[in-house]
């Protein structure tokens, strides 16, 4: 009798005993970049709102490696730059002979926006005004640099048209204030420290490109998505300013539970608030800049949230 009462206990014990959350990693990438506190946030979000799922973030080394982890199962989400993802899913690239075909999209993020600066005074306007220049185009190798020389050889300009200077961020910002440049490249996610810091010294211009630059550049790296600066994002900037964009995607493997990519989806846009108390970068977490800009297919289990909220995705965003 005992012996029964016994099993009938532990079998209770077993149906009511709280089901163990789904662990998940988030690969995101150095703590001084917005991919770990974004990672950060969205692994919160998760805990909050995904039912049978916990989440942590994990640093990485970004892109490249993050692409990597989600191929081999050792991440179950993770962030990287659009061009990246771009390559690894088509093996072109860095990733020639070793194509990453299983990569999914739940999102489009936020973007890495070229932000082309100069000081009100300089009577720069435009790409064209560059000529004969001194120009900051980023670090050396860095994306700003890519970024910068990419949309520059597109629209006919190249290295020898200026006088390329290869700065840093807070660098180009010092050359700036000091008069040592004429204009700078940023490419990162807006608003960025040093060019608000360089606003409430001087006054500066933000130069935009002509929707024909843009053509151009996007013609010459599909992963360029356009993109408006918003009014008032740096001091003295009154009206929205034209630019391009490299988006950063948040990727899963195919393989991924097709209700389980739906809920996280569902998750991140409908507690974005959440997110944006994290980083302003979330303010561009939106379903319109993820349709707009993912160069990837979206997860089915995403797809079926996107048209849930009205949204129609693009051909090649569909498995």
């Amino acid at each position: 009798m005992t012996y029964r009462f016994a099993a009938l206990a532990a079998a209770t014990a077993l149906l009511t005993a709280p089901v163990q959350a789904q662990e998940l990693s988030i690969a995101t990438g150095g703590t001084g970049g917005v991919y770990f506190p974004y990672g950060g946030g969205l692994a919160e979000v998760i805990n909050r709102h995904v039912e049978g799922a916990s989440a942590s973030a994990e640093v990485t080394g970004a892109s490249v490696e993050n692409v990597a982890l989600i191929s081999r199962f050792d991440s179950d989400l993770a962030l990287a730059l659009a061009d990246t993802v771009y390559q690894a899913f088509h093996g072109e690239g860095a990733f020639e002979g070793r194509q990453v075909d299983e990569l999914r999209a739940i999102a489009s993020i936020y973007p890495n926006a070229v932000q082309l600066v100069t000081l009100a005074d300089s009577g720069i306007t435009s790409l064209e005004d560059l000529r004969g220049k001194r120009v900051s185009v980023g670090a050396p190798g860095s994306g700003t640099e890519v970024s910068a020389q990419t949309l520059l050889a597109a629209n006919g300009i190249t290295y020898d048209d200026i006088n390329a200077q290869r700065l840093n961020f807070n660098e180009t910002a010092d050359a700036l204030r000091d008069g040592d440049i004429d204009a700078g490249f940023w490419s990162v996610g807006p608003p960025t420290s040093s060019i608000m810091n360089l606003a409430t010294t001087r006054s500066i211009s933000m130069v935009a490109l002509s929707t024909e630059e843009i053509a151009a550049a996007i013609a010459a790296e599909p992963t360029f998505a356009p993109y408006s600066l918003r009014a008032g994002l740096y001091d003295g900037m009154e009206e929205p300013v034209l630019t391009i964009s490299t988006p950063n995607v948040l990727i899963v493997h195919a393989d991924m539970d097709d209700e389980l990519a739906y809920n996280i989806t569902k998750a991140m846009y409908e507690n974005v608030d959440e997110l944006i108390a994290i980083h302003p970068a979330a303010n561009d977490t939106t379903v319109e800049f993820s349709v707009d800009s993912t160069p990837i297919p979206f997860h089915p289990g995403t797809l079926r949230y996107l048209e849930e909220a009205g949204a129609t995705p693009q051909d090649h965003q569909r498995p």
